[in-house]
């Protein structure tokens, strides 16, 4: 996963309504280790999840029903390549935003109000207790 400084442009957001359909959950900081657990039960409960983490953040896409809750995590749907919060729209246009941040055709791109990635999709992820050791801080 890279992390990318803001670019350039003057990025701004604005409220959208209705809320775009949730595809994917970002964590960062310390909100990786309650999302780390919350995804752990869902893979365990048979959820098919994807999951990309590092030592900041933890980002996990999946079917809007299978997507773990977690306080202090950002929900994220798709919007011109991108994924952005689901309740808010970049200014400038997204497909903007997609170049602008460098994504390669077929990866992911993340743009939220204080962050932004981009990187290969993941796999779908098998194994719960690979997120044993995100999940420590969060006493589970």
């Amino acid at each position: 996963m890279t992390h990318l400084p803001p670019p350039a442009v003057a990025l701004g957001w604005e409220r959208r309504e209705p809320p775009l359909t949730a595809a994917a959950v970002l964590a960062l900081g310390d909100a990786v280790p309650a999302l780390a657990a919350a995804t752990r039960d869902r893979l365990t409960d048979g959820a098919r999840l994807g999951v990309l983490a590092d030592d900041t953040a933890l980002l996990v896409l999946g079917a809007e029903p299978d997507l773990p809750w977690s306080d202090g995590a950002r929900y994220l749907g798709h919007d011109g390549g991108l994924l952005v919060p689901t309740t808010a729209r970049p200014r400038p246009a997204p497909a903007l935003w997609r170049a602008a941040l460098g994504a390669e055709p077929g990866e992911l791109c993340v743009l939220t109000p204080d962050h932004a990635l981009v990187a290969a999709p993941p796999a779908p992820a098998t194994d719960p207790e690979a997120l044993t050791s995100r999940t420590r801080e969060a006493g589970r």
